[in-house]
């Protein structure tokens, strides 16, 4: 392979991780906090990101010395463990295509003035266009990559036009003035839950990186793809910041949307839905890709045919929010379900890190297992509590 090749298959691994995460959630739940929490909110983004290092260094790694998608591994350590996760991955994938699906809508809307039903047709005809050429690879690479860039140069922009207190933000990120657990969670869960943890390694295994010589290239992509959703988290609170300093109040309805038109008037709004559509349509790209690479393992069939299953998984999507809207008993649901996935799926990617016929002789980091093993722990418990509390309100 040659070197620039691999480069570029490593960076595109990175922006289809960071670009799954930075969908139309990632932006409201970052303004919303912000808008609760101001500098404070520094704390939050920090240790969600040792976090998201944490268990995207281990998954990543795992994945690569075993040469096998996680379902695989997964079924390696207990039969039909890997069925069970992929049909977690696969629901909890689909439901937030719908949303994603929504949110591309949303911007195409303050683009065009078109109805958010159009604009996601239309969308989902774009996502679709992705997987259609012959090598949706590298398709998929450039487009996630070139709208991640965007989607910052926007945010950086509005970012400056806002002029936040960026010492205040410093000193807060270490000595906050309160520290919210249900929005570290959050963020954590935005950022590394259900798919995402998977989307760059499983495109990875594609590419054929793997095995233990690419370990340190492995590592270096699976801390580059945080890098990349970090930095567009961060630009995004400073923007936030600098708003909610300045005593304006941001609308509850669409937090991000009010940042980016309170900052930079009619064109900041018109930027929002350029960042909007970008962030909800490379969501939608890497959903209907990762969630597809969990069952194309399971038959022939469904290997030979995984392109036409990623262009129907989206297509269903489109369907589903044309017809119904956006269903919001079933993306709570599944939210608190994709929470329990990052606890699972990292529990068995550690076991399976210690199971030669699975890892042959490689010998996994014993910081990387402690690092690890105390994130499964605390996203375990946080996930339990937020069954208990999210799901009792689908049925009261």
């Amino acid at each position: 392979m040659k070197k620039e090749s691999k480069a570029s298959i490593l960076l595109g691994a990175a922006f289809l991780m960071a670009t799954s995460a930075i969908g139309p959630g990632f932006l409201t739940q970052t303004t919303h906090f912000t808008s609760i929490l101001a500098a404070s909110f520094g704390f939050v983004i920090l240790t969600s990101i040792i976090i998201d290092i944490g268990a995207q260094m281990n998954v990543w790694r795992i994945i690569a010395v075993s040469e096998k998608r996680a379902q695989d591994i997964a079924n390696a350590v207990l039969p039909g463990l890997g069925v069970f996760l992929a049909i977690l991955i696969v629901i909890g994938g689909l439901a937030f295509n719908i949303g994603n699906i929504a949110g591309a809508g949303l911007g195409l809307n303050v683009l065009f003035g078109v109805s958010p039903t159009m604009g996601a047709i239309l969308s989902g005809i774009v996502a679709i266009l992705v997987f259609v050429v012959r090598e949706a690879g590298k398709a998929m690479d450039r487009f996630t990559q070139v709208a991640g860039f965007v989607m910052i140069a926007l945010t950086v922009y509005v970012m400056f036009t806002a002029q936040p207190p960026v010492g205040e933000a410093v000193v807060k990120t270490f000595a906050p003035d309160t520290i919210d657990i249900l929005a570290i969670v959050t963020l954590v869960g935005g950022t590394v839950g259900g798919y995402i943890t998977f989307a760059g390694a499983h495109r990875l295994l594609d590419a054929g990186i793997k095995g233990k010589d690419s370990l340190g290239e492995v590592t270096k992509g699976s801390i580059s793809a945080i890098g990349i959703a970090s930095i567009m988290r961060i630009f995004l609170f400073l923007a936030a910041l600098g708003i909610v300093s300045q005593g304006l109040a941001l609308d509850p309805k669409n937090p991000p949307a009010s940042v980016f038109q309170l900052a930079a008037g009619n064109i900041g709004y018109k930027m929002f839905g350029v960042v909007m559509w970008a962030a909800a349509i490379t969501s939608v790209v890497g959903a209907a890709y990762t969630s597809v690479s969990f069952i194309r393992t399971f038959s022939a069939t469904l290997e030979k045919y995984h392109k036409w299953i990623i262009i129907g998984f989206i297509a269903i999507s489109t369907v589903v929010f044309a017809l119904v809207g956006k269903p919001v008993a079933i993306l709570i649901l599944v939210g608190a379900l994709n929470g329990l996935i990052l606890p699972i799926s990292l529990g068995v990617m550690l076991i399976a890190a210690y199971k030669p016929k699975i890892v042959g002789d490689y010998k996994h980091p014993m910081w990387m297992t402690l690092f690890g093993v105390v994130i499964v722990l605390i996203m375990a418990a946080m996930s339990v509590y937020t069954m208990y509390t999210e799901v009792p309100k689908l049925f009261a």
